[in-house]
């Protein structure tokens, strides 16, 4: 996902994705752990996409601040 995309979104909307991502990595992690996960690039496209978010969001916090 890209940051354009995320940044279109609202602050609800982030929140949703970003928890659905976590989600998402923790099973990803549970795969690896069992020897199941085949595509082990898969985690660490995971945890760009949660950096992304918490990127995005914390730019909105910021310049709500500044108002």
């Amino acid at each position: 996902m890209k940051a354009s995309e995320l940044r279109n979104k609202n602050m609800a909307e982030l929140e949703k994705e970003l928890i659905e991502r976590r989600k998402e990595q923790f099973n990803l992690r549970m795969q690896k752990a069992s020897g199941q996960l085949s595509r082990n690039h898969q985690i660490g496209l995971v945890q760009r996409d949660i950096a992304r978010i918490k990127t995005v969001i914390n730019e909105r916090k910021r310049a709500e601040q500044r108002v």
